[in-house]
């Protein structure tokens, strides 16, 4: 497996592929993720192997844009694979994928993961790239999509676009998210702790997991301010940090000039595996989405954190959220900008403890059942021209 990055802070690699490369490993697979360090260049050159097996590569950072792609090129070619999956067709694991369709083909079976857009109206609109790289990842993009002996999407809007393209639906492999949180259930005990800690006593909480660029903040503040009036005593517990820089503070500002900050815990950044107490300490989770083409295409792993961590979820119904929520059961999903109708559901289920515990019970047993590291790992078996059952 190669990335454009490594491990974090984006997590394409950390949640995506190693989720799914531990359970191939557990099949009896060897696998390896070769990678550059670009956020903790300090980590070059280092290699690996973490708790489920997997081996881990950091490749140098020397040589430039092509020293750097051949070094990844050859490090893989070294290893021996019999697949090499190129997760994004884009930046450095993209030129690997093609390097190696263009000249290896035949030695490897090529397979390229997709999990965003990343051109026009994806992450080019967002990311302060400059025009050239905009149209270079833009055309890199489709090539990397349409030159492969297989492609794996994390979205049905993915799906979509591959249709499109002409790609035959036979290359074609859906492949979900799974968590990106330890699948470890929390006790009524361990939940009350946790809630003492962090000050939240028995007021009704709503958890804010996002990284705040998936909507327009003023509609957030919207929903806040009516699910504020009709739960006077809510408490909003906020996980994470914003993608972008000055994402944070704006809507912590925001809050303060809405008058909800004092109904705020802001957690910031929290370590994974910390993550399930801390999420389940909430009652309600809280995930917008603006109805564009970036969050029409991707897969949030938050959303399936919230719903393994036992917590229904009332969201806007863009892209993968009705997939992954089951309106009624393991939540309520209403349309994108409908602030009244997010605010009645959001203050129904604060307002219903024992069906927002049905609801969660029922969520973390659907995520464990249809989006489940292992269950999706099966389904890489066809695009790498292998039959399930273990390994060699």
């Amino acid at each position: 497996m190669v990335g454009p990055f490594g491990l974090g802070p984006k997590q394409t690699m950390r949640s995506r592929a190693l989720g799914l490369a531990r359970p191939l490993v557990a099949r009896g697979h060897a696998v390896r993720l070769f990678m550059p360090p670009w956020h903790t260049p300090e980590e070059a050159g280092r290699t690996w192997e973490e708790e489920g097996g997997v081996a881990l590569r950091y490749v140098a950072l020397a040589g430039g844009t092509l020293g750097i792609t051949r070094r990844l090129v050859r490090e893989t070619l070294d290893w021996q694979p019999d697949v090499v999956h190129a997760f994004k067709p884009k930046a450095y694991s993209g030129l690997v994928a093609a390097w190696l369709w263009q000249f290896h083909r035949r030695r490897v079976r090529v397979v390229v993961d997709t999990d965003d857009w990343e051109g026009w109206g994806g992450w080019n609109d967002r990311e302060p790239y400059s025009r050239p790289q905009k149209h270079f990842f833009a055309w890199q993009e489709r090539h990397g999509m349409t030159h492969n002996h297989a492609l794996t999407v994390a979205s049905r809007a993915l799906e979509s676009i591959a249709r499109e393209m002409d790609i035959p639906p036979t290359r074609v492999v859906y492949v979900p998210n799974g968590p990106g949180i330890p699948d470890r259930e929390v006790s009524a005990a361990v939940r009350a702790g946790r809630r003492e800690r962090l000050g939240l006593g028995e007021r009704p909480t709503l958890l804010l997991y996002s990284r705040l660029f998936e909507f327009d903040t003023a509609r957030l503040l919207a929903v806040l301010r009516g699910v504020r009036a009709a739960v006077p005593d809510l408490a909003v517990l906020s996980v994470g940090a914003g993608l972008f820089a000055g994402d944070s503070a704006a809507l912590r500002a925001g809050l303060a000039g809405a008058g909800l900050a004092e109904a705020v815990v802001e957690l910031g950044w929290v370590e994974p595996d910390e993550l399930p107490e801390v999420l389940a300490a909430a009652d309600v989770g809280l995930y917008l989405m603006d109805d564009v083409l970036l969050n029409r295409t991707k897969c949030p792993v938050k959303l399936v954190d919230m719903l393994l961590a036992g917590v229904p979820v009332v969201g806007e119904a863009v892209g993968q959220v009705p997939e992954t929520v089951r309106d009624g059961e393991t939540g309520l999903v209403r349309p994108s900008g409908d602030v009244e109708g997010l605010v009645a559901a959001a203050a129904r289920l604060l307002g219903d403890p024992a069906g927002r515990a049905r609801m969660g019970a029922a969520a973390r047993a659907d995520v464990r059942e249809r989006f489940n590291w292992d269950a999706l790992a099966e389904r890489l078996l066809p695009a790498y021209g292998l039959s399930s059952g273990r390994g060699t």
